[in-house]
């Protein structure tokens, strides 16, 4: 039972701060698996990997197989209403005082800073699954470049954005990547 209560805590409080979608959580999450050892920051990588190519929000997805791994399926449903709960919250609130919002001066001031913290949130993402990908740490205190990877990132970006393979469905470079990685890890 502590279980479950910590694991939607736990997710609350990702859900709470999270502001900016399914990247802004990945910080959070980051932190998340160093403070519980819930997960590595390699099984987080997998996460963001397999939650951004499937179906469903990326916050969503990552909390309910964090709850599953750690508790089974009631902690998959438990991890996911402790993620979600916030943002139902704040809509009911938002929703019960709608017009009052729409014409404060202050609120305008207060999204406009959220715009802000989101970028910020979704760098701080995006520089931690670069390091995660492309930096692999040695037993010593050196790091090394994963070339393969940083490569492997340097052609698909430059084939996103040659214009006819513009038109492709993301997905195509999704299953590009990951049949890369399957050829480059054997």
């Amino acid at each position: 039972m502590i279980l479950y209560l910590r694991l939607f805590w736990e997710f609350f409080k990702v859900g709470l701060f999270s502001i900016g979608g399914g990247l802004a959580t990945i910080p959070f999450l980051t932190d998340l698996g160093e403070r519980t050892g819930w997960f590595t920051s390699g099984q987080l990588a997998d996460m963001i990997a397999i939650s951004e190519s499937t179906p469903g929000p990326m916050g969503v997805n990552t909390a309910t197989y964090v709850g599953f791994i750690t508790g089974g399926i009631p902690g998959g449903v438990v991890a996911t209403l402790g993620l979600i709960c916030p943002s139902i919250i704040v809509i009911l609130v938002i929703a019960k005082f709608l017009q009052r919002f729409r014409q404060s001066k202050a609120v305008d001031g207060v999204f406009y800073g959220l715009r802000a913290a989101s970028v910020a949130l979704i760098t701080a993402a995006l520089l931690q699954v670069a390091q995660i990908a492309l930096i692999s740490t040695g037993s010593g205190s050196g790091f090394a470049v994963n070339w393969i990877a940083v490569a492997l990132a340097l052609v698909i970006f430059i084939l996103s954005q040659y214009t006819p393979l513009k038109k492709l469905h993301p997905i195509c470079f999704i299953a590009l990547a990951a049949v890369a990685g399957v050829v480059f890890q054997m």
